[in-house]
């Protein structure tokens, strides 16, 4: 299997490498260097340069810098919304039942080849510094440094080359401050670095001096904040809402009275563990007044969740003002180098997140706000700044053929990805969805049972429509299974299913054939239901 959704004409692959030619025949300029920086959660939602209203009263400048001086992907989305598979999928380029890591509850094997393994044999310093979360140590790396786990916000317990050190400081600005310092010993290149911000993960915890950041702020309430969920079975049975599922102490901080708002059989308790004693003080104080307004007045019914919200948001937003911080020191410092026009600067995140939305945190359901990925990219060498693809359907999958493409390597054939250096090159007009790039997306869920109780299930996306297979994760025949179908030019926020509905029927069927069919091309195998095993 060679990977490929639809070959591309000879004339485009000859203008990517003859442009790769130009570039190096007179050894004016270099093989590019790769910042590869990604946050772990950080919504679509909360990226000013996408425009919801949620970051325009949060803004993040330095991220949408990278947008505005190179291009912006509209559609970019992950194959299986939870963050150590996704992580994996970018790594090799395949899908989570092809590279073997499904869900997070087990530990990736890193024997198969990954891209910074083949960038590593190409000539390339390889490092990555931050979150891994991936279960086993790293490989194809020269130098490693990563999380402990999850990793800790606050004096994180970092495991560099196979030993374990617990560091002062900041978890954001600790990844940017030593990020820079590598490759600063290795600015003659080429390097290729992965810049792993543990930032904005649950449960928000923002760097000291952001802490009263957003204390004033209003978050904008998504119209579906209170959805009833008609018509969504997974939905009903997930736990993964603001008003049921958020932790008093853990995730809205509700810590003081000696943490008497807090039942510690139902929470996992306030979260100051590595903190020193001013970090703690600083910390609980900038609390204090809100909680104790609570307290006094408690709020109840629709008042609670709305506030539980705002408290989520203010959390959430202040955390993510830390990672825009170090994304601007970093793109100053290549600026100040002269190294910006021949480094690819890569920003995204492993998946998107919920931020309010079906009332909601977290992710995992192939719906809109979880399953998109924020993707910015800069390369002034061949990006023309402002360049935006709106239509192109890319993935996760796809990066790592993508930046082994820029530097001149051929994706192995078993990486199931493509390249998307013309997009990136040409926004949407570099191509034609249908004839020259994929015009379906393939995506699956595994982790059931898990927390947050979300039903495995399976989908194909076409850019308007969506087809989601729900099922138990009894086999080889699941005991229950339904399907979802959305139409999001109508529904963008995915609302109302339409499966079964009059005159629906065949979208349905064009939908569960292109599953079916994608699901072959991947190789993987779908639990066994009437409707599709009749097709």
């Amino acid at each position: 299997m060679n990977g490929k959704l639809l070959v591309l004409p000879g004339a485009l692959c000859a203008v990517t490498g003859s442009a790769f030619a130009q570039q190096t025949q007179d050894g004016a300029r270099k093989r590019p260097n790769i910042v590869y920086i990604m946050s772990d959660d950080h919504a679509v939602q909360a990226i000013s340069a996408y425009g919801h209203p949620l970051s325009q009263v949060a803004p993040t400048p330095n991220i949408d810098r990278i947008a505005a001086e190179g291009v912006r992907f509209d559609r970019a989305y992950c194959a299986n919304s939870i963050s150590g598979p996704s992580r994996a999928t970018i790594l090799t380029g395949k899908h989570s039942h092809k590279n073997g890591f499904m869900r997070n509850d087990r530990p990736f094997e890193g024997d198969q080849p990954n891209m910074a393994k083949i960038l590593q044999a190409n000539g390339y310093s390889t490092a990555i510094i931050g979150k891994w979360h991936l279960g086993s140590y790293p490989q194809g790396f020269d130098y490693w440094k990563i999380l402990d786990d999850q990793g800790m916000y606050y004096n994180p317990d970092f495991i560099v080359m196979g030993d374990t050190i617990r560091q002062p400081g900041y978890v954001t600005d600790i990844v940017a401050d030593e990020s820079i310092e590598w490759i600063d010993r290795h600015k003659d290149g080429p390097f290729f670095i992965m810049v792993h911000n543990k930032a904005p993960h649950r449960n928000w915890q923002p760097a000291p001096r952001h802490l009263n950041l957003h204390e004033g702020t209003f978050f904008p309430y998504p119209d579906n904040l209170f959805d009833d969920y008609k018509g969504r079975k997974a939905a009903q049975r997930q736990e993964m809402s603001i008003d049921r599922h958020l932790m008093p102490a853990y995730d809205l901080k509700l810590f003081t009275r000696k943490d008497e708002g807090w039942d510690p059989k139902n929470d996992w308790g306030p979260d100051y563990r590595f903190m020193d004693s001013v970090q703690k003080a600083a910390y609980i104080a900038s609390y204090d007044a809100a909680n104790k307004a609570y307290y006094d007045n408690p709020p109840t019914g629709d008042s609670l969740t709305r506030w539980k919200f705002q408290r989520y948001m203010r959390d959430y937003f202040s955390t993510i003002a830390s990672v825009d911080e170090n994304v601007g020191k970093i793109l100053d410092y290549l600026d100040s180098t002269g190294m910006a026009e021949n480094t690819i600067v890569v920003y995204a995140s492993d998946q998107s997140f919920y931020l309010g939305e079906h009332g909601w945190f977290d992710k995992r359901f192939m719906y809109e706000e979880s399953m998109r990925m924020p993707l910015v990219i800069r390369y002034p060498a061949e990006i023309p700044a402002g360049t935006v693809a709106k239509d192109a359907l890319v993935q996760n999958i796809d990066f790592a053929p993508t930046l082994l493409d820029w530097c001149g390597i051929a994706a192995p054939g078993d990486m199931q990805g493509e390249s998307f250096r013309a997009i990136a090159d040409g926004g949407d007009k570099a191509v034609k969805p249908g004839k020259t790039w994929r015009n379906t997306l393939y995506y699956r869920y595994w982790e059931n049972p898990g927390i947050h109780n979300v039903m495995q299930h399976a989908g194909v996306h076409d850019g308007r429509w969506k087809l989601v297979y729900f099922f138990t994760n009894e086999t080889p025949v699941p005991k229950e299974h339904f399907f979802e179908l959305y139409d999001l030019r109508s529904d963008p926020h995915e609302m109302h299913n339409l499966y079964g509905s009059k005159g629906t029927e065949k979208q349905s069927e064009r939908l569960m054939k292109e599953l079916k069919r994608l699901a072959g091309y991947y190789e993987d195998t779908l639990p066994p239901c009437p409707e599709l095993e009749r097709l």
